[in-house]
């Protein structure tokens, strides 16, 4: 299992290698990050120093990241409209759920007896809403159950079932 600070690094060796600086600065509370880009400027993820754990930590970069790869535009002026706004942070959170959680992480889970969302949570090092999050982005993208080699993954109620063929 890769622990907390292996991802933490990992995440921000990935900013290193895309020249992404990364800061901590003070931002109103119900700001966690902010990612931030244009052509003048390197891009910056600030995070703000409030954040708690390590594993929220890791699910603030990856969303912030997410931003790097999946956004476009300054989603912070008064001049962008909220619909774009709204698209592009789900967009971004997208991307960090598939970073941290991909699919394959729950038959890991399953196959070493984990069978709960607290303890799939702490496996994962994200945190429990994040972990809630994900499972629904994958229940709607993929519907209540999602076929992967010989398993199936259900989001409602969360689950794994191996397939005997």
């Amino acid at each position: 299992m890769i622990k907390t600070l292996d991802k933490k690094e990992a995440l921000l060796n990935e900013c290193k290698e895309l020249g992404i600086n990364v800061v901590s600065n003070t931002l109103p509370d119900n700001v966690k990050g902010l990612y931030y880009s244009d052509s003048e400027t390197e891009p910056v993820i600030t995070l703000n120093p409030s954040i708690d754990t390590q594993s929220e930590l890791c699910c603030v970069i990856a969303e912030e990241l997410g931003h790097y790869h999946t956004s476009c535009g300054n989603l912070l002026s008064g001049d962008t409209d909220r619909i774009v706004v709204l698209q592009q942070e789900s967009r971004a959170r997208r991307w960090a759920y598939e970073k941290l959680i991909p699919l394959e992480k729950f038959i890991e889970a399953y196959n070493i007896g984990i069978r709960n969302s607290y303890e799939l949570s702490q496996f994962l090092d994200v945190t429990e809403e994040f972990l809630e999050e994900c499972i629904c982005n994958y229940k709607a993208r993929y519907g209540i159950y999602k076929v992967l080699g010989k398993y199936i993954i259900y989001f409602e109620p969360l689950g794994v079932l191996r397939s005997f063929d």
